[in-house]
């Protein structure tokens, strides 16, 4: 008996002291785009680093195509830690992290070179904080791309845009940038797209190339407009209710994997624009049009004089400073 209870002990005591992954951390990612993006590659590539690294302690399940959730609905449950992992637009952090509104200011940046730069210095440790103060870790900026404009008509003037429905995510600067050229903003989720464009729902939308391709926008919008006008990028982020739970060596793994997932990703980004726009081409169903350097002064006439507007809600000198990087 004396036996019996002190192997008992012991079984106890083994059972108590198993350490916490005993089985895996999940992290379940959701994001709303194709796997052949730059997007759904980096969330790939993030996924094999942290599984291979942590020896299976740490299991990341990655739902694209909004399989899980769209970009619209997954805050709260990121918030609340029954996502992990998501990243949206920036648009869908600007109710209460203003200075994202940043990114979707039309004309900002000069090319990919002058956005990193803003995005990995001040400026961007700026969002990042401001995100951070919400219950959210805000872990990398990724690149989706230049957006094009895309109607079933040729969009070679600001006059051309006039009465066209347009299809925006939620942005308030996104709602004043067409607003500008006499168009008319709708708010739709990313999934809804392709549809609403097939029953005319919504008359042209923007977007790279990327989404542009894969969601196969060229069945359905005639004429593609290379006007590089804003950036598309995402906010990779996590809920402090999860990063807190995970000690100093995992939290290390994941930030490192996500870094070399990031520089992957972007320079995926800028590659895949050129086949994109190759495929879009051979298609034969959307006629490309680049803008002289003219037409492309026009539209950043017509537009700009939005930028005041947004002064006191993303602040003056973040714009100012973002301006500057690319001088």
């Amino acid at each position: 008996m004396r036996k019996f209870g002190f192997l008992a002990g012991l079984l106890i005591a083994a059972l108590v002291a198993a350490p916490a992954f005993a089985s895996p951390i999940v992290i379940k990612f959701s994001h709303v785009v194709a796997v052949d993006t730059p997007k759904g590659q980096a969330a790939e590539y993030f996924k094999k680093l942290v599984e291979e690294r942590s020896n299976g302690e740490i299991k990341v399940e990655v739902y694209p195509n909004s399989s899980l959730f769209d970009d619209k609905d997954v805050m709260t449950p990121l918030m609340t830690n029954a996502v992990q992992m998501a990243a949206p637009s920036f648009s869908k952090f600007t109710s209460f992290a203003p200075s994202l509104q940043l990114v979707d200011l039309p004309f900002l940046f000069n090319d990919a070179d002058h956005l990193h730069t803003v995005l990995d210095g001040k400026v961007g440790q700026k969002i990042l904080s401001d995100v951070g103060s919400k219950g959210l870790v805000g872990l990398a900026f990724w690149d989706n791309g230049f957006k094009q404009l895309s109607a079933n008509k040729p969009l070679l003037t600001p006059a051309d845009a006039a009465g066209l429905k347009f299809r925006i995510m939620s942005s308030k600067v996104l709602e004043a940038q067409f607003k500008a050229v006499d168009a008319n903003p709708q708010v739709l989720p990313f999934s809804e797209v392709y549809s609403a464009l097939q029953q005319g729902v919504v008359d042209a939308c923007e977007n790279p190339l990327s989404n542009f391709y894969t969601k196969k926008f060229y069945e359905v919008q005639s004429d593609l407009t290379l006007s590089n006008h804003g950036y598309l990028g995402y906010l990779v982020v996590t809920n402090k209710i999860f990063w807190n739970k995970l000690n100093d060596q995992q939290r290390t793994l994941i930030s490192q994997a996500m870094k070399e997932a990031t520089e992957y990703g972007n320079k995926l980004a800028l590659q895949m624009d050129q086949d994109y726009l190759a495929k879009i081409k051979a298609s034969g169903k959307t006629t490309v049009h680049e803008l002289t350097p003219a037409q492309r002064k026009a539209w950043k006439d017509a537009m700009l004089p939005i930028y005041p507007k947004f002064y006191d809600v993303i602040g003056k000198d973040l714009i100012d400073e973002a301006l500057a990087a690319g001088k």
